[in-house]
Order: structure tokens, then sequence, then C-alpha cells
């Protein structure tokens, strides 16, 4: 039975990954693309990597959907998506896809099995009991920070799409939501919920399964559908504490690196006896970051233009 269910499930992700790539239309590939991102976390899960399964949903899966989604509704105000897409195989394409296929069935196969670190042993002098809390924020965190870095970099080169005219409007377009409706009553009912969810993995992340990035997709998310719904208004880029969120959870964590190392040891090596409160510090202000970022690379840059529509 759980041979069949693993068989089903691999034969499920090929599927979408070949309709998401040969489906024809924009919107039916991005469908595609979201119900490939579920499998694959099903997948995960199955494999035991669950920290990996609630990411690959909530980002991959679900953040991402929601960003391609809402690029697919730009292109269509903007006229831009109506073409139909080109007759037959784009065989350029399809050959550096299989070939980049091939290539790493080959390295999987030819390559020798790395030698893993026992990640058990070093566990106790990280400050936490969640092997993957402890290799993202302790162990490999120099790796974090840069990605958290790159979400920043991200946001930056998305307002820069916008019109001089546009920069002192709100950001994103105009949602419209039907008073009463489901979408208003949703964003009423789900942020609360979504809070303490998102507040809950941050804190379990520690020990259990859950951490920053998984806390914050879900608070971003949670946010958007409230502006969506209109229950909030949208943020301008002008706004102090906007930008003071968007940059505290990198600058915290470039904070605590200096002071490790200042204090003699190296940058970004925690002292074990202080390393769970530095850790739990650097995760909610890393948070804060991720959470914001997200929901504003989704909303776009300032769009006056499309407000008015």
């Amino acid at each position: 039975m759980s041979l069949a269910l693993d068989l089903a499930l691999c034969a499920l992700i090929l599927g979408a990954a070949l309709a998401t790539v040969a489906g024809g239309a924009v919107f039916r590939a991005v469908i595609f693309f979201i119900t490939y991102g579920l499998f694959l976390a099903i997948g995960w899960a199955r494999l035991g990597a669950f920290d990996v399964a609630l990411a690959e949903a909530a980002i991959g899966a679900g953040l991402t959907g929601v960003l391609l989604l809402a690029a697919h509704g730009r292109l269509r105000r903007m006229q831009a998506g109506d073409a139909p897409p080109p007759a037959g195989l784009n065989l350029p394409a399809a050959l550096a896809g299989a070939g980049m296929a091939l290539a790493l069935g080959w390295a999987w196969f030819a390559l020798p099995v790395p030698a893993t670190p026992d990640i058990a042993q070093a566990l106790p002098r990280s400050g936490v009991g969640n092997p993957v809390t402890a290799v993202l924020l302790n162990f490999r965190a120099w790796d974090t920070l840069l990605e958290s870095i790159v979400l920043l970099a991200a946001l930056l080169g998305v307002w820069m799409l916008a019109r001089n005219d546009d920069w002192n409007a709100p950001l994103g377009p105009r949602y419209h939501a039907l008073s009463g409706g489901v979408l208003v009553n949703f964003g009423r009912f789900l942020p609360p919920i979504g809070l303490c969810f998102g507040v809950y993995l941050v804190w379990a992340g520690a020990d259990y399964i859950g951490g920053a990035f998984q806390g914050g997709t879900v608070l971003a998310a949670v946010g958007l559908v409230a502006l969506m719904a209109n229950v909030v208004r949208p943020p301008r880029v002008s706004y102090a504490l906007l930008r003071v969120a968007v940059v505290v959870g990198p600058a915290v964590f470039l904070l605590a690196g200096l002071l490790a190392a200042g204090f003699g040891g190296a940058f970004l090596t925690l002292p074990p006896a202080l390393a769970k409160p530095v850790i739990l510090v650097i995760e909610a202000a890393l948070t804060i970051s991720i959470a914001v970022t997200l929901a504003l690379l989704v909303i776009g840059p300032p769009d006056d233009a499309g407000r008015s529509s």
C-alpha cells in the first residue's frame, strides 16, 4: 500500500510538471504549477522532511502561486497576455531541459555519496532542538543572512519598476471585494487565526517543526487576504514603519554576528550559553521582515494607474 501510494504520488508530480510546461495557456500553467508544488510538499512529507514540506507548500506553491496569478492579472490589464502562445514545440528549450535532466540523472548515479556530518553530536552546542533551525541560524547562518538580504534586494527591484509619477501612490493595484462577500469575511476572520499560527510556528521552530520562513509566510498570506478584502489599506513606500519592518531582520542578524565577533568569537559564531535566546531574537526579527517583504513582493510597486482602473 505504501509503495503504491508513493508510485501514485511520483506519477502525479511528473504529470503536474508536464502539464505546467506543456499546458499552453498561461493561466492553466500557473494552476498546474501550484498543484505541482502541493504534490511536492506531500512528497517531502512522505520523506520525513516536514520543515521542507511546510516551506514548499507555503512558499513554493502558495505565495509563489499568488505572485504568478498577480503577474498574470497585471499582464491582462496591460493587454500584454492576450497573445496566444506559439504553436509547436520549442525545440531549444526542450533540448536544454532534457540535457539538464540527463546531467542530473548522471550526477545522481556517478558521483560518490557525500559524507554527512553527524548533526546529533553538534546539536547540543546549537542551543536549539530542531536540527533544521540549528543549521539555518547557527551552523550555516551565513547562508540564511544572505537569503534575507536577497529578499530585500528583490523587493527593491520590484519597487524600481514603478513610474516616477506613481512613487507616492499606495502600493499595488486597487482590489475590488463585494461588501459582505466571502473575501471580505475571510479578510476579517483569517488574520487573527493566521497571526496566532504564525507566531506559534516561529516559537516552536526552535525545537520542533517551524521557523521564521514558515511563520513569516503564514503572516504574509493572511495579510494579503486582509488587503485584497479591503480590510486594511495598502501602504506607501514612504511609510517609515514599513521600511523599518523590511530591514529589521537582516539588521538584527548582522548585528548579532558582529557582536559575536566583537566578544572574541568569529562572525555569526554564537556562544552555546546564549545561542537559544539570540536565535529566538533573530527569528522574531526575520519573521517580521520576511512577512512584510513577501507580502510587498506580491502586491507589487506603487501603481496609481491600476488603482484608478
